[in-house]
């Protein structure tokens, strides 16, 4: 019986981890793939004359403008997530009464994710309006 209580643990780290390997692996094999065909488009796209190179330029603009979007709307959805975690561990810690004021602790993920949330709201530049 021994034998089974290090045999388990061993095997579901090295499962975790091949998976995280593979997982990886296989995302970064798709970020790849997505810039191959985007940069096959562009090549397509300017080969045609007339208003191609315009064409282009808006369309790299575009993807710009959407990247911008996603990245401070992350930051919100980070930032809010981040607080509401630090206010659970601070309720959670509360309740479990273990030592006085350890439940401060969870000021700590509280106050990253009021700066993060902050930061995302009001200071993060804002990706101009495409028109």
């Amino acid at each position: 019986m021994g034998f089974w209580v290090f045999l388990i643990p061993t095997v579901t780290v090295v499962a975790v981890f091949v998976f995280v390997a593979v997982a990886t692996w296989s995302d970064n094999r798709r970020k790849e793939r997505e810039a191959y065909y985007r940069h096959e488009t562009y090549r397509k796209i300017l080969e045609h004359p007339g208003e191609s190179s315009q064409a282009v330029l808006d369309l790299m603009r575009e993807e710009e403008l959407q990247q911008a979007r996603r990245r401070i709307e992350g930051l919100k959805l980070g930032g809010l997530i981040t607080t509401v975690s630090g206010v659970g561990v601070m309720i959670f810690l509360y309740f479990l009464g273990v030592d006085e004021g350890l439940h401060l602790v969870g000021l700590i993920p509280l106050l990253i994710g009021i700066v993060l949330t902050i930061y995302g709201f009001f200071i993060a530049p804002r990706a101009p309006e495409a028109g």
